[in-house]
This record gives structure tokens, sequence and C-alpha cells, in this order.
């Protein structure tokens, strides 16, 4: 497979602008599966629950997911992207910091960030989808969202439950994730397709935000295939083996799965 990611700078507010922009880049590029930022239409540095309103979607019938769709078809490819999402009647609406999979026959899936970071606490609702896995033809999917991967919950129950590619669409300002991101692929045996963004964000009284960067695109054996710039707008992409992360044996007598000692783990 040929997987890759597409890294920018989205204006906040702008859903318009965003996701043209992000459509006609991707006009380019050839991949089997390619992954967008957390957010990526809307921006991150939300200062109010009307913003988030004003600026959320629902799915799948909503301009994001519909324009990703048509191009995931158009190309014969799978999409996966974040946005903010918007469910239920406008008396009870709940609104998610969610992740959409698309792929040449439609909408597939929606996850729902399930760890919310600082002020996403303020405007969203945490995720009730949990961390289920999808076929994309040629592999067996899962998604986690940015802060998700601080959790090492996520990514191993997303192996668990067979996942070979985890797609981790983020706007990341802490540091550690990419490196970080050696050690969950290393622990959990699968790919992974970090995609951040890069810029920042100073709205109102807020804390300016600066994203890093640095997507990139992990092996099982911990390899860094592809890492983008800090600050660049930039594509990037690899050719991987999905076979490498069926194989969860480090050894001839150690198997990362086997050997769990579940009997032991419960708290």
């Amino acid at each position: 497979m040929r997987v890759g990611f597409f890294q920018f700078a989205p204006v906040f507010g702008d859903v318009k602008q965003n996701l043209e922009h992000v459509l006609e880049r991707l006009q380019k590029v050839r991949a089997d599966l390619l992954v967008l930022p957390e957010f990526f239409t809307s921006g991150y540095q939300f200062i109010s629950k009307r913003e988030v309103a004003e600026l959320s979607e629902e799915i799948p019938s909503g301009p994001t997911t519909r324009r990703l769709t048509e191009l995931a078809r158009d190309q014969g490819m799978w999409l996966v992207g974040g946005l903010a999402e918007r469910s239920g009647i406008r008396r009870s609406r709940n609104y998610y910091n969610s992740a959409v999979l698309v792929g040449p026959k439609g909408h597939v899936a929606t996850y729902r960030k399930t760890h919310l970071f600082d002020e996403e606490k303020r405007w969203f609702n945490p995720g009730e989808t949990g961390f289920p896995v999808h076929s994309i033809g040629k592999a067996r999917l899962g998604i986690m969202i940015c802060f998700d991967w601080f959790f090492p919950e996520s990514a191993r129950t997303l192996a668990l439950r067979g996942a070979e590619i985890i797609a981790h669409p983020s706007n990341l300002v802490l540091p550690y994730c990419p490196d970080a991101m050696v050690t969950r692929c290393l622990e959990n045996r699968v790919f992974a397709i970090t995609a951040n963004r890069i810029g920042s964000e100073q709205r109102g009284d807020r804390e300016k935000l600066t994203f890093i960067g640095t997507s990139q695109i992990t092996s099982p054996g911990g390899e860094i295939l592809c890492r983008a710039s800090r600050d660049g707008e930039e594509s990037g992409n690899a050719e991987i083996d999905i076979r490498e992360a069926g194989n969860k044996d480090l050894n001839r007598f150690n198997n990362l799965f086997k050997d769990r000692r579940e009997d032991l783990y419960g708290i």
C-alpha cells in the first residue's frame, strides 16, 4: 500500500477555504490511504460555544464529509480527516472532536475523540465510540485523534482488535508525540500515520498555540518511514508492506500478544 499525510496551516473559521485548499492539493497526490490533520477545516483554538456551533458539521451529510467522499471515489482512495461534529436536534445538540473515514464507496465510519485535551473539555463532549477497527480493502484501520496517543490503551486496544494501521489526525503542540509514536508502533507492531498541522493561533485572551508539524509515518519496527518539517506545508508518503503488521513475534520465544499476562493486569 502507498500511505500518506498532508500537513498545512488551516485558517481559523474559514471552513470553505480550508476545504478547497486541501481538495486542490490532494488532486496531485496518489495514495491508497491519506490522513489529514485534526480540525483541518475549522482551525483549532475555539473561544466560545457559539464558534463551535457555527463551525461544526453533521456527519455524513455535511459538506466536508461529502466532498471528501467525492474525492475518495474519484481517486479510488481512502481518506481520514478531523473535523468538529454536530449531532442531535437543536435543543439537545452535542459537539464532538471527530474524524471521518471515507472510501471509494462512501462514508465508512466516524470516530469521536476519547481523550479531550485542555480547553477541548469546555467545548466538546467526550467521545463514546470506543476504538473500532475497519476494513479498507488491503488492510484493517483504526483511528485515534491527537492526545489519544498519550494513553497507551488507545493504540493497544486498536491493535488487539486487529488494526494494522492507525490513522492519527492531530493538532500537536506538545513536543513528545513524534518520538513517542516509535514506541506505540513497536509495542503493538502496527503502522501509524500521524497527520499534524503547522502554524500558530492566538485568539481572544488565550495563550498562543504553536503547532509542531513533523507529521510522520512509522513502521511496526519503529522505523520513521517519512517525517515532515516543523513548519512547512507538505505531503508525505511511503510504500508499506501490510504483512509486517501481522507478525507479532519478536523472536522464536516471544510474541507481543501471546505473552500478555492479562491475569495480572487488573487494577
